[in-house]
């Protein structure tokens, strides 16, 4: 420890520093978890972005909010573990591989599988890292010695050993099943890989005859070309309009095939004509009417998205095109009864940018009812896991509740490939729906269970498709552990304990997460699920792609710094889950909210660099703790010490309950106000004076107050606090604020009622200053103020700050008293609680002079308010002018008629009137 007085810069670089602790930290691997670490387990699993991924401003949030319950949790002593990681994202993935072979004049089929791996392998090792790279700018204090990945060894083995083991449960099947189909990329996609646009489409309105020639029934529909396939029409058995007609034969226009009526309840009578054509080969809801009438599946669509030969003569057209010949040919035929405009939604793939069709199709399943059961009995027996806010849980049981089988097969080559094997000897050589196939954990035990059944010539080839990604993701919490291996970390981490995330994935992963674990660990994979909101926009909309709206976080970094873009995320969060809004200028590309931490931060800076040039070399270390002679200390530093211990506490309950918003607020009021503007000014007397005790009582709490401040934000504004803490404690080269104890509140030192006495001394000097301000005293000019109150406790506390009220308010002679029988003449006054501030002005001011400066400003406001009024009289302003400006108007009216009423007051005072 060395004692040359510590200099930090004139100015704090954000982008110097940043960059300076982000690498300290992990070539000093600070933040390495070990599990023999004493203190209890604090485990967060990063939600795994997409190996494709850029940093947009929803992970910045995401990452901010768990890098401050994980610095916070590690400074608490805690045994703590952050985990990073990517997932394959196998669409996306593949759609960059498939553009670039395009590009070459190439097609997957025409490389092959193994080059086409190789290319992706080589992709992924180039490109692959740029999120978890942009990650580092923002200093989240993760473990990477411990980084996974989706396709890592370690991973796929859990991932094999879950579908065999699922397999031999007889929870995992192959079938026939309806799935959202993407036929640009030919593959299966999940829920979550299909975003719902909503367009401006038709709603077209068709006869379809009865077979006895006995009349006819209206449909409509927004997607003609799919009546090709349809096997029915459905009416509500409670219509009274069509119950009659349940059971009779419709012929189905241009295929001439009859179709009957049925009745089922899903029908809604009061939308469009109540009868409802059903396709059930490619409509999920016609799909289950299907199965409830035991109607015929005709698939009409290739997986391309052309029509196949079950389309009739309009076989081998693409499915827009077939849409318009049909709608022609109804429409000669006669059966076109009208055409309306009509806005709806339509599901379209996130990847491949074309609607999506649902489309029957063999895929690999998951039977979900068990998984799902004991998922749900984990959360109404035990409330595990806890959702907050609690609202989210409902949400989650709903989901729970509703799931079908879960499709876990992608018709793409990145990925997981199924570990099923066929016997493709027995089906003329190609893979069928009644291909013989075994499970098998490689090729040679498959081959080995196949020849035992089938002989030695049999042929063998692996199924083509990959699993779903969620699967993976489905085992993150306990795979990234090492799972289904018995590891140190697995039972030290496991189960994690807290998932933060946003509310959109609680379907798509949250519950896959929990079924998963619930099944292979008999245990729910964390205890606590923190659902944020969302960052919207300048306008408060939602930040998308497609709307272009969104808000480059780097970009502001590189403006800013990182602790100034995660403060402003961090600060802005009124409430746990709710969304949060982004001020931002788009053509400066500037944010005020984001510049207001910047100066925060630079207020801090300056602080730090006021209190170490006065410390004379000394560290808080070496000063020692303040309070341990309470006896020494002035008002001034016993408020402070209360307010500091207060906050303290104030900080501690609101992280551990998730309030993140309200501890930066808590923090920022106290740093900001208490600290810089109060204390720190309070005491430069002190610190300049000739009493060695006082100076060194006032260095003590200064330094002691500094550094505690600097624990209490370094999980919110890691770099900066780190940087000073290094220059305040002259810390060894090695040492880290990450790892130094997070303060603790003393009771013995939080007095709540002198915080609130001495927030009348404070209100004293703020009120003497605002009327110096008003009446235009000069900054270094000494006045009188009297402080008159009936109030013997009021007087008593002004007359303990007398010193303070007299050296920061410029007082040269203060009486504080009860009521005074006669004012004296020309003051000016003001409020504080119940004492009345008075600043007599004679021989200070120029009375003369200043009023006629208030009658000149009275003037132009009297002139204003005139002219809104008349405004706002001409009754064809009032109707004919925008809403928003009339109200303005109004607005603008209340501040002038408010201005010139503080004016006149003004007058009165200094008149004497």
């Amino acid at each position: 420890m060395t004692s040359t007085i510590p200099n930090l810069q004139s100015q704090y670089e954000p982008k110097t520093t940043e960059a300076k602790w982000q690498a300290f930290w992990e070539e000093n691997q600070v933040f390495k978890a070990d599990p023999n670490h004493p203190g209890e387990p604090y485990c967060i699993m990063i939600p795994p972005p997409n190996v494709t991924g850029s940093l947009h401003m929803g992970h910045a949030f995401e990452s901010a909010l768990i890098d401050v319950l994980v610095r916070y949790h590690r400074m608490k002593g805690r045994n703590t573990l952050w985990l990073p990681g990517t997932d394959h994202a196998s669409i996306a993935v593949q759609t960059i591989l498939e553009r670039q072979l395009r590009e070459d004049g190439k097609t997957r089929d025409q490389v092959g599988r193994e080059k086409f791996l190789e290319r992706a392998w080589q992709w992924k090792e180039e490109s692959g890292n740029t999120i978890t790279n942009q990650l580092r700018r923002l200093g989240v204090s993760v473990d990477w010695t411990r980084e996974r990945f989706t396709m890592d060894t370690g991973l796929s083995k859990a991932v094999l050993e879950a579908f065999i083991a699922l397999h031999e449960e007889g929870l995992i099947y192959r079938g026939k099943y309806m799935v959202n189909w993407c036929p640009a990329s030919q593959s299966a996609v999940s829920d979550l890989e299909v975003e719902q646009r909503e367009v401006n489409g038709h709603l077209w309105h068709f006869r379809y005859p009865l077979s006895d020639g006995s009349g006819f029934v209206e449909v409509a529909t927004t997607r003609p070309e799919t009546m090709l396939g349809d096997t029915a029409v459905a009416v509500n058995p409670n219509d009274d309009r069509y119950k009659g007609l349940i059971g009779k034969m419709l012929t189905l226009p241009i295929m001439n095939r009859e179709i009957p009526i049925v009745g089922d309840e899903f029908v809604d009578p009061s939308f469009g004509t109540g009868c409802v054509k059903v396709t059930p080969a490619h409509d999920p809801n016609d799909f289950e009417m299907g199965m409830r009438h035991n109607l015929p599946f005709i698939t009409i669509m290739n997986k391309d998205g052309s029509l196949n030969e079950n389309a009739g003569p309009f076989a081998g057209r693409d499915r827009q095109d077939a849409r318009k010949a049909v709608v022609q040919q109804l429409e000669a035929d006669g059966l076109l009864v009208k055409v309306e405009e009509y806005k709806h939604t339509v599901p379209y793939s996130d990847r491949g940018k074309v609607p999506v069709e649902p489309l029957i199709s063999t895929q690999w399943f998951v039977k979900i009812d068990s998984l799902s059961s004991r998922a749900l009995t984990f959360l109404d027996e035990e409330n595990s896991p806890r959702f907050v806010p609690d609202r989210w849980t409902k949400v989650y049981r709903d989901w729970l509740e509703k799931l079908k089988d879960w499709c876990i097969s992608r018709q793409l080559w990145w990925g997981h490939q199924i570990p099923a094997w066929y016997a493709i000897s027995e089906t003329g050589g190609m893979i069928a729906d009644d291909t013989p196939f075994v499970v098998a954990k490689s090729a040679e035990e498959a081959t080995a269970k196949l020849k035992a059944q089938f002989g030695e010539t049999v042929q063998i080839q692996q199924d083509p498709d990959v699993l779903d990604t969620w699967f993976s993701s489905g085992l993150w919490p306990f795979s990234t552990l090492g799972w289904p291996d018995k590891t140190e970390d697995l039972d030290t981490y496991y189960p994690t304990t807290t998932l933060v995330t946003g509310f959109d994935i609680i379907f798509f992963w949250v519950a896959r997460m929990t079924m998963m674990a619930g099944h292979f660990t008999g245990k729910m994979p964390f205890k606590d699920v923190y659902i944020h909101g969302l960052v919207r926009d300048e306008n408060n909309k939602k930040m998308s792609k497609s709307a272009g709206n969104g808000i480059d976080p780097l970009l502001l970094i590189e403006k800013y710094g990182t602790d100034s873009l995660r403060y402003t995320l961090i600060r802005e969060v009124v409430g746990a889950g709710q969304d949060i809004r982004l001020e931002y200028n788009r053509t400066t590309d500037e944010s005020a909210s984001v510049e207001a931490s910047r100066n925060f931060t630079n207020k801090l800076w300056n602080a730090a660099r006021f209190v170490m040039m006065n410390l004379e070399g000394q560290t808080p270390q070496q000063l020692g703790n303040p309070g341990e002679n309470a006896s020494n200390l002035e008002l001034c530093d016993r408020w402070i010490l209360s307010r500091y211990y207060h906050t303290v506490q104030q900080t501690c309950e609101a992280v551990d309950t998730y309030g993140l918003g309200d501890a930066a607020k808590t923090l920022y009021e106290f740093i900001w106000g208490d600290f810089c503007d109060w204390y720190i000014e309070l005491v430069k007397s002190r610190l300049q004076g000739e009493d060695a005790a006082s100076r060194r009582v006032a260095q003590q709490t200064l330094a002691f107050v500094l550094e505690g401040i600097l624990k209490l934000l370094h999980p919110f504004i890691p770099h900066i606090t780190e940087e000073i803490w290094h220059s305040l404690a002259q810390a060894e080269s090695t040492a880290s604020l990450a790892v130094q104890s997070y303060p603790e509140a003393d009771a013995n030192l939080m007095n709540g009622e002198l915080e609130s006495d001495f927030q009348l001394i404070i209100g004293a000097i703020r009120t003497i200053r605002n009327l110096r301000a008003e009446v235009d005293i000069k900054p270094g000019a000494k006045i009188k103020a009297i402080l008159q109150t009936d109030s013997d406790k009021e007087r008593n506390i002004l007359q303990k700050g007398e010193s303070y009220i007299q050296n920061l308010a410029k007082v040269e002679d203060l009486t504080i008293t009860p009521a005074l029988a006669e004012e004296p003449e020309q003051t000016i006054a003001g409020v504080v609680g119940t004492v009345q501030v008075l600043v007599p002005l004679a021989g200070v001011v120029d009375i003369e002079q200043l009023c006629a400066k208030l009658e000149k400003s009275l003037g132009k406001i009297e002139g204003e308010v005139k002219s809104i009024s008349g405004r706002l009289s001409n009754a064809k302003f009032v109707d004919k002018a925008p809403p928003e400006v009339v109200q303005g108007a109004r607005d603008s009216l209340a501040e002038a008629e408010k201005q010139g009423e503080i004016l006149r007051d003004r007058l009165r005072q200094l008149r004497g009137e």
